[in-house]
């Protein structure tokens, strides 16, 4: 028999839900503004920063240029670099976001366009993410087409940014990234 704590209410994520709801709104508006700004150099990570925990990944999936694990800070703020090299804006038309706790999958319609060839692409990214004590500490981002987004940023874009070919891994799973 299975004893259930008669004080604990039913939905006892809400306050965490309401929590990670906030977290998310400030990353995705300093990510926004910081490819916006052309990253490093031009814009300052401290924003983004404050929204990741120190032990945070970021997965990329195979296929897309910027594909491998980002670890910690530093390695997002490699990340969004890249990020920043190759999109000159980064447009949220939709999102969606299931919170429950500090578990999120976000949905969401965005256009981008290429810095190096002036392409717009509009697709669609699902990200699973988790969110502890107030900070981002996992993502797991899935993009509709990630040949199409190889292809709007331009082979010489990527192979510059990213130090390899379009399609081509630069490395085994979970080795991390390169860059």
């Amino acid at each position: 028999m299975t004893q259930h704590a008669t004080n604990t209410p039913p939905y006892a994520y809400e306050d965490d839900s309401a929590r990670t709801r906030a977290v998310l709104e400030r990353f995705y508006e300093a990510e926004r503004a910081y490819v916006a700004a052309g990253g490093p150099g031009r814009a300052d990570f401290s924003a983004l920063a404050a929204c990741l925990a120190p032990d945070v990944v970021l997965h990329q999936s195979p296929g897309l240029p910027y594909a491998g694990a980002w670890r910690g800070p530093a390695g997002m703020e490699r990340f969004m670099a890249v990020m920043g090299r190759l999109w000159r804006s980064m447009e949220f038309l939709e999102q969606r976001q299931l919170v429950v706790g500090e578990e999120v999958v976000v949905t969401s319609r965005v256009r981008f366009t290429a810095r190096a060839t002036g392409r717009v692409l509009t697709t669609t990214i699902v990200q699973l993410m988790t969110v502890r004590d107030g900070r981002i500490r996992e993502v797991r981002p899935f993009y509709w087409d990630p040949a199409a987004v190889a292809e709007t940023c331009g082979q010489g874009a990527v192979g510059e940014v990213c130090g390899r070919e379009v399609g081509v891994e630069p490395f085994g799973p979970g080795t991390g990234h390169p860059a």
